[in-house]
């Protein structure tokens, strides 16, 4: 029987663990990935406005993490796969047939990219799909590439494949960019951005690699081909909560409701980070949110001792 389990090793996992772990709580921690760090990987540009720190990257700022959770005793399982979770049974199923059993859990799965649902969209990972701008820029350097969202990633995204590819064409399907105004002002006049607004990309082409999009106006017109070599996708995020859904009380985006002290619905079942705070998913919250669940669990287990 342990005291927590916490589903997750991002940002708010090991933000929760490193304090449970603090607080003399018996602490297990399940990774689905093989690493640990989730959001971090994906992060390529400067972090500069996490407090006390400025790192090159995401790999960078979980390389100072990773210098406590190596000092710490809390246990952690990387490559776990689980099988179902019964939360207030505070139960866990894992597809290796072991069964774990704990006092609270801490939900902190995170986020993943979301996903268009369009011909080509997996068959041509590796093949022509952009991870980041920041990262292919050299990759894609000299090749006519399309990106496809209106929000700040995007947009961002289309600014720094501009510096180095001919020709940046911007899908978004909303009649204006949602970016903000210092990411917007700067595509007008940039002549390697064309943005196509209410408009989508309905599918991706190409024989071993990308080699056109077919993009789809709004306004009535038929479809048409544009030739590209690469493909970035930003359209947003969705909430890592389809193994709790019918069990947590969820928003209609699928993002876990909680109180001030991070705790769900169901009574000693926490969630954290990312997966519960989609107003303002930042490094900063995560980590703190982590700790804020951390003292809640301590704070009520030793009531319970003391009883």
């Amino acid at each position: 029987m342990h005291d927590v389990i916490i589903i997750g090793a991002g940002p708010a996992g090991l933000s929760a663990a490193f304090w449970c772990d603090e607080l003399g709580l018996d602490t297990l921690v399940l990774e689905q990935a093989e690493q640990i760090g989730g959001q971090l990987h994906r992060v390529y540009n400067p972090i500069e406005n996490y407090l006390g720190l400025k790192t090159r990257n995401g790999q960078e700022l979980l390389e100072i993490f990773s210098r406590d959770v190596d000092a710490a005793e809390f246990d952690l399982w990387t490559g776990v796969a689980i099988d179902s979770i019964d939360l207030r049974a505070k139960r866990i199923s894992l597809r290796s047939g072991e069964v774990l059993q704990s006092i609270s859990i801490i939900i902190a799965t995170g986020v993943r990219p979301r996903e268009l649902g369009i011909p080509g969209e997996k068959e041509f990972v590796g093949k022509g799909m952009i991870e980041s701008g920041t990262r292919d820029r050299e990759l894609f350097a000299g090749k006519d590439v399309c990106v496809i969202g209106g929000g700040d990633a995007a947009v961002e995204n289309a600014l720094v494949l501009a510096e180095v590819c001919p020709t940046v064409t911007l899908v978004h399907r909303g009649k204006k960019l949602r970016a903000r105004r210092e990411f917007a002002e700067r595509v007008q006049p940039n002549h390697r951005v064309t943005v196509f607004t209410e408009s989508v990309v309905t599918r991706i082409m190409g024989d071993a690699v990308v080699e056109a999009v077919e993009i789809q106006r709004k306004s009535g017109l038929k479809p048409f081909q544009l030739a590209v070599r690469g493909v970035l996708i930003r359209i947003g995020v969705e909430p890592n909560t389809d193994s709790f859904r019918g069990q947590l009380t969820v928003d209609e985006k699928g993002y876990v409701g909680v109180n001030s002290e991070q705790e769900t619905n169901v009574p000693m079942v926490f969630a954290i980070g990312d997966v519960s705070s989609p107003l303002a998913p930042t490094i900063s919250g995560a980590t703190g949110a982590g700790a804020t669940a951390a003292k809640v669990i301590a704070s009520r287990l030793n009531r319970k001792s003391d009883g």
